[in-house]
């Protein structure tokens, strides 16, 4: 048997959006402003949290957490993005990709999970109000958080550990902005069937489960809250749950169509397109959508800008 010349890479080279130096300063442009926005948005909910006393609840603890975990999200990706954008330097080094994809894995699923965490306060403060502080007691939503993030960290662990098992030992080009489970397997010269099949159950399984567990509170609220006669209440009612259900859409719509496809139907356009998507614009709105949507965030906002005013005055 003929032995194949196998080499050992030592990094990879990110081929990025585009090539236009054009195209490359508006992508840098653009994507630093969605970018610092992000940061400065989710950062002003954290400190929106800490400094009203109001918010001071389970719901906003979560919150809170889920504004972190998107800095670290966006974080994992776009400033290797920009810098490459700036410098026209798309290498990546083979230790620098694997530690990227660990870090973009374990927020992404712990995401998912508090996500999850958030739709069970929901039915809690909904279905169940006179329990809600038992239900949703402070060591109740310190062990959702932990276990939120054990559930991120395995999932980066074990899909990571599959994708970097494989020999690497043709090109070194992947044809993406970051170092993604299924470009990077692309690029294996090994037999990725097993890789291919751990990733998809375990992702799979993290996704799957966790939007199993939204819908079925929702369900439950929805059951809950046509029960109510009163039409007002229910509009009332509703709207306390309409941020977390926007982000949910946008985030599992993406997430599902990305890694719960078979490999035969990926296309470079179509997934560097949808990447964009929950990695960058996911992550872009959500300070929106819980500002201008929730209430309780846009009276603590206005009203420590009208304490301020009154300062200065």
């Amino acid at each position: 048997m003929e032995r194949k010349n196998q080499t050992t890479l030592k990094e990879f080279i990110l081929m990025g959006l585009s090539d236009d130096p054009t195209v490359k300063i508006l992508l840098f442009v653009i994507g630093l402003l969605m970018y610092l926005f992000t940061v400065a948005g989710n950062l002003a909910i954290i400190l929106l949290i800490q400094i009203d006393q109001h918010l001071h609840t389970p719901m906003y603890f979560l919150l809170n957490n889920l504004s972190f975990a998107e800095i670290c999200y966006i974080t994992t990706t776009m400033p290797k993005m920009l810098w490459d954008l700036s410098s026209g330097d798309k290498t990546i080094s083979f230790a620098g990709c694997m530690v990227q994809m660990y870090s973009f894995l374990t927020t992404a699923a712990t995401e998912g999970a508090l996500l999850s965490a958030m739709a069970y306060d929901r039915y809690a403060a909904i279905c169940h109000p006179l329990h809600y502080t038992i239900l949703m007691s402070q060591p109740t939503c310190k062990w959702l958080l932990a276990a939120s993030w054990i559930i991120g960290n395995l999932n980066a662990m074990v899909n990571t550990a599959f994708v970097f098992s494989q020999n690497f030992c043709s090109s070194n080009k992947i044809a993406h902005f970051f170092c993604d489970i299924p470009p990077v397997l692309h690029l294996s010269c090994s037999d990725t069937f097993l890789a291919e099949m751990g990733t998809f159950i375990i992702s799979g399984s993290i996704m799957i489960t966790t939007l199993i567990l939204i819908v079925l509170s929702y369900f439950l609220i929805v059951s809950a809250v046509l029960r109510i006669h009163s039409v007002q209440t229910r509009i009332k009612t509703f709207s306390t749950c309409a941020s977390h259900l926007t982000v949910v859409s946008i985030f599992y719509s993406t997430a599902i169509f990305t890694y719960m496809r078979p490999s035969s139907s990926h296309s470079t356009g179509k997934d560097r397109l949808i990447s964009i998507l929950y990695t960058i614009i996911t992550p872009f709105l959500n300070p929106l959508i819980y500002s201008f949507r929730n209430k309780e965030i846009r009276t603590a906002l206005l009203d420590i800008l009208g304490r301020k005013k009154h300062c200065v005055l």
